[in-house]
């Protein structure tokens, strides 16, 4: 639809600096503010006005930019003008199941001043009482594709009214295969409904996406802001070597050293998620999990505890954590390194808030010192890499925060309150032996002993280039990455093989996942994958972990050390004649 390759650009010289100034209706402006919202982000300052006009929007921004309240607050301005259409009157197309959740919820609390009902649908999920929810005259749908071509092909649903369309992590849907989806989605809409694409890429597709699909549209990209020397929060940040077997023992293990006071613990699956809650749960901390499978009086029943101070460790998937508003994070921690390193700013960026200090520890397995590296050249900072805390480390920790806690007992006064109970023992026992005695009982009530076995930890190598010799546009192989053997017998490229026959030559925790955008639906099986990466890449059974494949996409399991010999080789590949996309996976892919 669109004439034009080029968007132009939203101007930026005189955008308005506060909610108020936008041209919002006063009641949603008013609503923003009782939740201590006054000043939009630059993602929001740029594009609400662009959408209020009734432009067409590319908006380029990382996750955790506001992108959701970007295109929710106009929409709900222009459905609210129109009291008299047809509904549903608003579509947001969105990958997973947990975003299409977390989205239809931040909607539903922005829009609820207005009266405005919003529907999530999504597979996984009762097909009767989503089309129920949608023909109670539902304002605005938010669908993964798939399920919203379900509701088409079935006539549960009629789009022919629809005023407004946002494709929201459109990067991410055309990487999942689901091109064709959106496009017979889109069809069903009016050709002169307002279209809205957001991205926090710009490849090639997104561009063809556009130019079929928008009309003139207005580019709004956000850049990372900069930083002025002194403005950077006050953040320490680790990384802890760990490999997977020894993950939930290390997270419990560095709790336990750092004691926070409030902590978020990323995941990249509900799965990880809900491992990890059970894990603590064990050792005494009593956390919490929050993902997309909590109904929203769950997830505000976890986050009221949180606030509270009643639950000291909250355990989210990086998707439900979108858009939490937590002011008072001690520690932030990365279960899972973040695959893009603009995530793993964003995700720190949540700690050493209003001049406190703060804690950024990440759970790094071997296989993924590159994912490292990318985020040493985005901040210019290299890592420090201590070893995971000993039971030894751990006894000293205890006792200085015991000595902390007398001297401070001591400093405060009142301790005469405990004269009555030491003095019988102060018959029998002279003053030094009853303290040492207390200050041990005390030291055995508050922080029970750890009987588990220490952690190896490998150690980052220390002939790595500074952060300030990166190289940006190169490849993001690290420099102390190691390369995999050849062995020329094996036939041209063909990895070395070791050890013996029974089994792969490489341990669970030296495997990488692999994303392929083709899987049951385009009739590619196990076998296809195999013969594919044993004939075109050379690689043996041995090299191959499992293969998971879904309808649309499947995961590949390499070693770490090939993955990115795996996806540059497997560019350009046709598997059914289709070629297809394939990438490292980002967090939480479900099979």
């Amino acid at each position: 639809m669109s004439d034009s390759n080029t968007p132009p650009t939203a101007p930026k010289a005189t955008a308005p600096k506060m909610f108020a100034d936008l041209g919002l209706d006063a009641r949603l402006v008013t609503a923003l503010a009782a939740k201590g919202y006054t000043e939009p982000t630059p993602i929001q300052r740029e594009s609400i006005p662009v959408l209020l006009e009734g432009k067409d929007l590319i908006g380029l921004a990382a996750t955790g930019t506001g992108k959701t309240a970007a295109f929710a607050l106009p929409m709900l301005h222009k459905l609210h003008e129109n009291p008299n259409r047809e509904r549903p009157g608003a579509l947001v197309l969105v990958p997973t199941r947990e975003l299409a959740i977390q989205v239809a919820n931040a909607i539903a609390e922005y829009g609820a001043p207005l009266k405005i009902k919003v529907v999530a649908v999504y597979g996984g999920s009762g097909f009767a009482e989503q089309t129920r929810a949608i023909r109670a005259k539902a304002d605005v749908v938010v669908a993964t594709p798939g399920r919203a071509l379900d509701h088409i092909r079935r006539g549960t649903v009629n789009f022919g009214n629809i005023q407004m369309v946002v494709l929201d992590e459109a990067d991410e849907m055309l990487d999942m295969g689901f091109a064709e989806d959106l496009d017979a989605i889109l069809t069903e809409t009016p050709k002169e409904r307002q279209t809205a694409l957001f991205s926090a890429t710009m490849p090639p597709r997104i561009a063809q996406m556009a130019a079929k699909h928008q009309n003139k549209p207005v580019r709004v990209e956000v850049q990372k802001a900069k930083l002025a020397a002194g403005e950077a929060p006050k953040v320490r940040e680790l990384v802890y070597l760990v490999q997977r077997d020894y993950k939930a023992a290390a997270l419990a293990r560095v709790l336990d050293f750092e004691a926070p006071t409030a902590a978020l613990v990323f995941c990249r699956t509900r799965a990880d998620a809900d491992g990890v809650a059970d894990t603590l749960n064990g050792r005494g901390y009593r956390p919490e999990s929050i993902h997309g499978g909590l109904t929203q009086d769950q997830r505000d029943r976890v986050m009221r505890k949180f606030r509270e101070g009643s639950v000291r460790v909250l355990v989210a998937t990086d998707v439900a954590a979108r858009g939490l508003d937590i002011d008072h994070l001690s520690h932030v921690i990365n279960f899972n390194v973040p695959e893009a390193a603009e995530t793993y700013v964003h995700r720190i960026g949540r700690t050493g808030r209003a001049g406190r200090e703060g804690v950024a520890i990440t759970l790094a397995e071997p296989r993924e010192r590159f994912l490292l590296q990318s985020i040493e050249r985005l901040t210019g900072r290299r890592f420090n890499t201590p070893a995971v805390p000993t039971k030894a480390d751990l006894l000293n920790r205890r006792l200085e925060r015991t000595r902390e806690e007398i001297r401070e007992a001591l400093t405060a006064g009142g301790i005469e309150k405990a004269q009555a109970l030491l003095e019988p023992l102060l018959k029998d026992f002279k003053p030094n032996e009853v303290a040492l005695a207390t200050a041990a009982l005390l030291v055995k009530l508050t922080h029970p002993t750890d009987d588990g076995p220490d952690i190896p930890s490998p150690h980052m190598p220390q002939n790595r280039p500074a952060p300030s010799s990166y190289n940006n546009s190169g490849p993001s192989r690290p420099p102390f990455g190691r390369n995999r053997p050849m062995d020329n017998r094996n036939g041209p490229g063909r990895p070395r093989q070791g050890g013996n026959n029974n089994g792969p030559s490489n341990t669970m925790s030296d495997m990488t996942k692999v994303f392929i955008g083709a899987g049951r639906e385009t009739g590619v099986g196990r076998r296809d994958l195999m013969t594919t990466l044993e004939n075109e890449l050379g690689l043996s059974s041995k090299d191959i972990g499992n293969i998971d494949v879904a309808d649309r996409f499947s995961l590949v399991e390499v070693p770490g050390e090939l993955a990115e010999h795996v996806i540059s080789s497997l560019q350009g590949v046709r598997f059914r004649g289709r070629s297809v996309v394939v990438r490292l996976d980002k967090a939480g892919s479900a099979v």
